[in-house]
């Protein structure tokens, strides 16, 4: 949750930090044994707040943003194709190395894939009703989904690895819609990359290597031992929500504010949940909820990244963010993230 009344949603700094210790720590070993690519999934499948903070804390080579990718309505294969340029001028460099961060819910962002999930969500409903397909053999299954979607669907579909196909079929959430953190996405671009460099190299435009190593990180990062930011915010969210309720206010969201000073100079204050919801259409209706808090393109945060990406790319700047501190001074144990700080710059110089 995230908007102008709730400057972060508890649990981010943690979960952020301790994906920055891990994507640290693996480019540490990438930027010693100079010999793999890392393809790294991190959690987050509406939203690339998480997989920006984690780039922003450790400076990777490649960072694809969901909401820039459908903005820009890039391709699958215009994905791979940046990849690819990538991977082809740090090998000039001598560089057959790097790391790639991909937040989880890329492949819903991707227009083709975005339409053909759409397509297979609807179709799923009605097939796993149907004996035929229910009782057929895995290549049956295919199948039947094949001659299912709609042609330009199908075309997608089909040009899918093996892996990626059969996770797409997997059980479906209980909204009837795939299960996006079952489907591979880094495993996916890697297979593309490998063919699309193999096709370059025939053609003698790539003469480099290109060994893989794939990582998802997801639990690892949410059930983390608190940062002190966490620690002391949540406890603030909690003792300001039994303020509100003894006054007598309900139908507040607790709101601690002003998060990028110390502690002492936090501003709490209650919310109207009405304040924060949009009337949008579910299942045929039109309902209030609460709005997603997607990546702003135009905001400081991506603009940092977009800034830099091009560095980044082809020199390592990667940092080592280390574990959690817990101990010691201030600027280290209690410092927030990346993204609280230059959204905050941004307010105070719009002030």
């Amino acid at each position: 949750m995230k908007n102008e009344q709730i400057e972060i949603s508890f649990g981010f700094d943690t979960a952020t930090k301790t994906y920055g210790e891990l994507i640290g720590n693996i480019q540490r070993d990438a930027n010693s044994a100079k010999k793999y690519w890392h393809f790294i999934k991190i959690m987050g499948r509406s939203a690339s707040h998480v997989a920006l903070e984690a780039a922003l804390q450790t400076q990777p080579n490649i960072t694809l943003i969901s909401e820039e990718v459908e903005q820009k309505k890039m391709s699958l294969s215009s994905i791979i194709d940046y990849i690819s340029d990538i991977v082809v001028k740090r090998s000039e460099m001598g560089k057959n190395f790097g790391i790639a961060v991909i937040p989880e819910g890329l492949i819903e962002f991707i227009p083709e894939l975005k339409s053909m999930i759409a397509n297979l969500n609807d179709i799923m409903s009605s097939l796993e009703k149907d004996s035929n397909y229910m009782n057929g053999t895995a290549a049956e299954k295919m199948s039947i989904i094949e001659n299912t979607l709609s042609s330009e669907n199908s075309a997608v579909f089909k040009s899918l690895p093996a892996l990626i196909k059969a996770q797409l079929l997997m059980d479906r959430d209980p909204h009837g819609n795939v299960q996006v953190s079952k489907i591979e996405t880094e495993k996916l671009l890697i297979s593309m990359v490998e063919e699309k460099l193999a096709k370059l190299k025939k053609e003698g435009k790539y003469n480099g290597k290109f060994s893989t190593q794939s990582h998802f990180f997801g639990y690892e990062g949410r059930c983390a031992f608190p940062s002190n930011f966490d620690a002391d915010y949540c406890y603030s969210l909690g003792f300001n929500a039994f303020a509100l309720i003894n006054f007598g206010l309900t139908g507040y969201l607790s709101s601690v504010r002003n998060l990028t000073e110390t502690a002492n100079d936090w501003l709490a204050g209650g919310v109207p949940l009405t304040m924060m919801m949009n009337m949008e259409k579910r299942h045929g209706e039109m309902k209030p909820v609460i709005k997603k808090a997607l990546v702003e393109l135009d905001g400081p945060v991506f603009k940092k990244l977009e800034i830099n990406r091009e560095d980044w790319a082809l020199n390592d700047r990667y940092l080592f963010p280390g574990a959690i501190q817990y101990f010691g001074p201030s600027s280290v144990c209690d410092i927030t993230t990346v993204t609280l700080q230059l959204e905050s710059a941004a307010k105070m110089a719009r002030v």
